[in-house]
C-alpha cells in the first residue's frame, strides 16, 4: 500500500535522486538535464502551493508530485501538477495513487479544475493513465518537446474539471 503524505525536508535527498534520474533520461520532464539540485529545490519544493512523497510500505519515498496554480489570477482556479516515480517503482500504480490524491487535494485547496500543459505524446504510459483518470486531450503542441533520444515530438495539453 503507497501512502501519500507532505513533502518534509529530510525527504529531499531521495526526491532529487527522483527527479534527477528522471531530468537526465529526458523523455518526460521539460526540465534540463542540467537542472542544478538548487535549481530543483526551488522548482519543487519553494513555489508549488504543495509538495507530496509517496512512500512504499517500508517508508521508502517512491515517489513525488507537486501541486501549483496553473496561472496567476484569474486563472488560478485551475492548477497543475507534475508526478514522479523512482525507475524501480514504475509500473506499481504509485502514479496513478499520486494522481487521485492530488485531485483531492486540489478540490480541498480551491482548485476546480486540473490542467497538464506539457504531456509528452511519446510517454504513452502517462497518456493512457491520465485519460483512464478522466482527463482529456484540449490541444497539441507540434514538436514542442525535444525528446533526448527522438527529437522533436508533440507535446499533449490535457484538463480535467474537478468542480462544476
Amino acid at each position: 500500500m503507497t501512502l501519500i503524505r507532505p513533502f518534509q525536508q529530510t525527504d529531499w535527498s531521495a526526491v532529487w535522486s527522483i527527479l534527477h534520474a528522471t531530468f537526465q533520461s529526458g523523455d518526460t520532464l521539460a526540465n534540463s538535464p542540467q537542472s542544478t539540485e538548487a535549481e530543483t529545490h526551488q522548482a519543487w519544493v519553494e513555489l508549488p502551493a504543495a509538495t507530496f512523497v509517496a512512500c512504499a510500505p517500508d517508508g521508502q519515498v517512491v515517489g513525488s508530485y507537486i501541486l501549483k496554480p496553473n496561472q496567476p489570477g484569474l486563472g488560478g482556479h485551475v492548477c497543475n501538477c507534475g508526478y514522479v516515480v523512482a525507475a524501480e517503482a514504475q509500473g506499481q500504480g504509485i502514479a496513478s495513487v499520486m494522481c487521485v490524491h492530488s485531485q483531492v487535494e486540489a478540490l480541498s485547496m480551491g482548485f476546480l479544475a486540473m490542467q497538464f500543459n506539457l504531456v509528452v505524446s511519446t510517454n504513452e504510459r502517462a497518456v493512457r493513465l491520465w485519460k483512464k483518470l478522466g482527463f482529456s486531450v484540449v490541444g497539441t503542441l507540434p514538436r514542442a518537446f525535444r525528446h533526448q533520444r527522438l527529437g522533436l515530438v508533440d507535446a499533449l495539453v490535457m484538463f480535467k474539471e474537478l468542480a462544476n
